[in-house]
């Protein structure tokens, strides 16, 4: 470990450098992996099993917190990309219960140190009941790791900050890179598409640079919302983990309410929450369920609710209905959450900083 990698390096918090580094820890992460001028993705964990990972009977992802909203991500696009089911579970849950676990199955176990308590022990259970054990971690070495019949680091660096940032889009890379190279092998996908999300999973460490270049943005947003008590975080699809990712950061560093729901079921209950005084944020980057967003906004507006609103570049129809919009780069629904990701991020630290000095 280099000492500058603990170090803060002129910023005011780890978890702030730790959202800069992103451009070039997911770059660190497809290095060496992913070329989109040839089409291919090397990883040897993926390549070595690959029999094993194409006739999976399912695939469950074993994680917690924040990794567990990596694994939620990633069950949307191992679905649609391999075709294969997922299931995704808390490995604290997981642990204390006796989940049926049949050989052919696949665990997927998620975590940035690798030396999660609950994930070692469910990982252990499951290798006992002959599962195959995929690895996706960030520290080297470690006991997920070492516990795993193969798997594939995310090559983050070191991460400081208690709230996980730069590992968790290096998760995302990893995972969307694992869908893709499976997909292929399996013949679940063209040929076309395929290489349409190599090249946009190429380009997101550029397309994060150029959202964090925006910051300021996020600043004037987060100055306005620094009296909240509590916030609401909407997604759909792909973007529902999202909704709920921005919600923990915020419980995380800023010890208030917030919760993150699928876009549709705030119908079902938390919608009575909605007033006036309510910041709701809704991640609407235009794809397949754009529409149906669009109408889950005018719902909030229609009770006076505070819209903000994370959206693509391009969209006329968000910023109608919303008392403020941070626009990313457009990018495949699939590959969207790498970015739809880091504005909540900054956001979230934007507001903490503006609310401790109010």
């Amino acid at each position: 470990m280099e000492l500058a990698a603990i170090e803060k390096g002129g910023y005011e918090h780890f978890m702030l450098k730790e959202i800069f580094e992103q451009p070039s820890t997911i770059h660190d992460c497809l290095r060496g992996r992913l070329d989109a001028v040839s089409g291919t993705i090397t990883m040897a964990g993926v390549e070595n099993n690959i029999e094993q990972l194409i006739n999976a009977n399912r695939i469950m992802i074993v994680a917690c917190g924040t990794s567990w909203h990596a694994g939620l991500v990633a069950e949307y696009v191992i679905e649609e990309l391999c075709r294969i089911p997922v299931e995704v579970e808390y490995a604290s849950e997981f642990r204390y219960r006796n989940p049926i676990v049949n050989k052919g199955d696949v665990i997927i176990a998620i975590s940035q140190s690798g030396e999660t308590a609950d994930t070692l022990v469910a990982l252990e259970r499951a290798k006992e009941q002959g599962a195959f054990i995929f690895g996706v971690v960030n520290a080297v070495g470690s006991s997920i790791a070492r516990l795993s019949h193969a798997g594939a680091y995310t090559h983050s660096g070191p991460e400081i900050g208690v709230a996980s940032t730069k590992a968790f889009t290096g998760q995302l890379a990893v995972l969307n890179m694992m869908a893709l190279k499976i997909a292929k092998a399996k013949g679940t996908i063209t040929n076309e598409y395929y290489l349409q999300l190599l090249q946009e999973l190429q380009d997101v460490p550029e397309k994060v640079e150029a959202i964090l270049k925006n910051a300021d943005e996020l600043k004037t947003i987060a100055a306005k919302y620094k009296d909240a008590h509590d916030f609401l975080f909407l997604g759909r699809g792909y973007n529902f983990p999202i909704a709920l990712e921005g919600a923990l950061k915020l419980k995380e560093i800023s010890y208030i309410h917030a919760e993150g729901y699928p876009a549709a079921e705030m119908k079902h209950g938390p919608i009575a929450l909605v007033d006036e005084n309510l910041p709701v944020v809704f991640i609407a980057t235009k794809d397949s369920y754009h529409e149906k967003i669009v109408s889950n906004m005018q719902e909030i507006k229609a009770r006076k609710g505070q819209v903000i609103s994370i959206i693509t570049d391009g969209d006329e129809v968000s910023p109608t209905l919303s008392n403020d919009t941070f626009s990313i780069p457009t990018a495949d629904e699939i590959i969207a959450p790498m970015l739809s990701v880091v504005p909540l991020q900054l956001f979230i630290l934007c507001w903490h900083f503006k609310r401790c000095r109010c």
